[in-house]
């Protein structure tokens, strides 16, 4: 099952709004995600694990730390969907 990257950008920003209790409105998909009102490194985390869950899939650590966006974080979701169908 293919899912765009838009599609995941659409996920990925509500679930961040609602971790971090912000309207989704106000989560850019090129802000950094460290920059978003109530982040914190704790609940970046908790937003991966909530995606993982979401998606089944487990995403690379070295990757996740190194995406800062939301754009970045559904490129390293999209890579790993790939990755997991083609197994």
């Amino acid at each position: 099952m293919s899912v765009s990257t838009d599609e995941l950008i659409s996920e990925i920003t509500g679930i961040v709004a609602e971790e971090l209790g912000v309207p989704a409105g106000s989560v850019s998909p090129d802000a950094d995600l460290r920059s978003v009102q109530g982040a914190d490194s704790v609940k970046v985390l908790r937003v991966i694990a909530r995606i993982e869950r979401a998606r089944d899939v487990e995403l690379e650590d070295e990757e996740v730390f190194g995406a800062s966006t939301v754009r970045e974080v559904a490129e390293v979701l999209q890579r790993a969907l790939t990755e997991s169908a083609a197994v």
